[in-house]
């Protein structure tokens, strides 16, 4: 085959009905099967019924080439997949040796029995070819029915990943022949989608017809996938980089990195880059600063500790902030987060410092100063600089939007690098 099919996911589950889990398996296979050409015309989640998993198979098999399914290949009594499958594509199980081989060297890694459900795991429909599982004990499934290709891997993220990643892309690329795709991906902060796309409007309507641009909006900021298609023509990947000289300048300082790279970590790198070290000093954001900066590997080179002063008593004791700037200003303020920052320099012994003070919500708020009002800072020993930010989009956004923007300060106010 040499053409580029659509895709389906089925994911079967009361649990994500109910909403007891949350489905990350579908956005994981959306995304990497996107990096093949390949398009996800529709998710569909279905209980464990069998009348439903059935129609959701039919209704799929008219709309793409290409069905993913997880879920319902566990050892118990209400994971049923495997069992609808077989009937569906009127075969009868068998025992894999290498399944079982592969289950059995599960249960001695962890030296435990291994039950007979868990043997039971390694018998397959016969006309299936068996996806390995290397990572836990139910095989994944491969058929080709009448033009369509259907897999059916656990529910188990890691396990669907591993599955995903070690067999299944590298198959559906040589079963289909898809043809070379290539994507960049640039990261902007501080500029709402439509502001984006009216900034950038004149390059991207200059775009050939092989070259498309996505917008992927998240709090804060927005990320940029060009993709190009095979057109024919050589040197795919080096006619969308000499685009990208163009998209920079219009950007500005609202590009932030290249790639797959989050702002958290795009600062870690800024710091380590020019040999500084960090600290925090937060109130409304109760420490998430700190659990955003320390979620990146390596990140005890630079960030050194944390002050979450969510009582005034703590920002005054802990931090320095002087009562009378409290008394007569309130702790959401630029006097009183200017002093944090500052505070925080100090007490921790860092290079720099960054504050957040504000209300989240979705009480505590005033006319003066209603919910959504935060106040940011950062500090060195050369300046500090205060932003305020209102944002009100409930109190957990409210957090991750400061969290963002203090990064995002961090980002613009951090010295430029020492001439080499």
């Amino acid at each position: 085959m040499s053409h580029i099919p659509d895709a389906e996911i089925i994911t079967i589950g009361d649990e994500l009905l109910y909403g007891q889990v949350i489905d990350t398996n579908s956005a994981f296979m959306g995304q990497e099967l996107g990096k093949l050409g390949i398009r996800v015309r529709q998710i569909t989640s279905v209980s464990d019924r069998a009348d439903e998993i059935v129609q959701a198979l039919d209704a799929a098999r008219t709309r793409a080439q290409v069905v993913l399914i997880t879920g319902g290949l566990g050892p118990t009594k209400d994971d049923l997949t495997k069992n609808i499958l077989t009937d569906y594509f009127r075969t009868e199980l068998v025992l894999n040796e290498a399944s079982l081989r592969d289950v059995e060297a599960i249960f001695a890694r962890f030296n435990r029995p291994m039950l007979e459900v868990n043997r039971q795991q390694a018998f397959l429909p016969a006309s299936c070819t068996p996806v390995r599982n290397v990572v836990g004990t139910a095989p994944g499934m491969w058929f080709e029915d009448e033009g369509v290709v259907f897999v059916s891997m656990p529910g188990v993220p890691f396990e669907m990943k591993r599955m995903m990643t070690d067999t299944v892309l590298p198959r559906l690329k040589r079963h289909f022949q898809t043809p070379p795709i290539e994507h960049i991906v640039v990261q902007t902060v501080g500029l709402g989608e439509s502001f984006l796309a009216e900034k950038i409007a004149a390059w991207e309507d200059a775009l050939p017809s092989n070259m498309k641009l996505a917008y992927l909006p998240y709090l804060g900021g927005v990320r940029l996938r060009l993709t190009g298609s095979d057109d024919g023509q050589p040197e795919l990947r080096g006619r969308m980089e000499a685009r990208m000289p163009e998209l920079r300048a219009l950007l500005g300082d609202h590009l932030f990195a290249e790639g797959e790279v989050p702002l958290e970590a795009a600062v870690g790198q800024l710091l380590l880059a020019r040999g500084l070290t960090i600290g925090t000093a937060e109130s409304c954001t109760g420490g998430y600063v700190a659990h955003k900066l320390t979620s990146i590997p390596g990140s005890s080179a630079y960030f050194l500790g944390s002050i979450v002063s969510y009582h005034n008593n703590i920002k005054i004791n802990e931090l320095g902030v002087l009562p009378e700037t409290l008394a007569a200003h309130g702790a959401v303020s630029e006097e009183v987060v200017r002093q944090m920052a500052e505070g925080a320099r100090r007490r921790l012994g860092v290079d720099v410092a960054i504050a957040t003070s504000g209300i989240a919500g979705p009480d505590g708020g005033s006319e003066e100063k209603p919910v959504g009002t935060f106040w940011l800072a950062y500090a060195d020993d050369h300046q500090t600089v205060a932003r305020k930010i209102t944002f009100n989009r409930g109190r957990q956004l409210n957090i991750e939007y400061a969290t963002t923007s203090v990064l995002n300060l961090l980002r613009q106010s951090l010295p430029p690098l020492a001439p080499q």
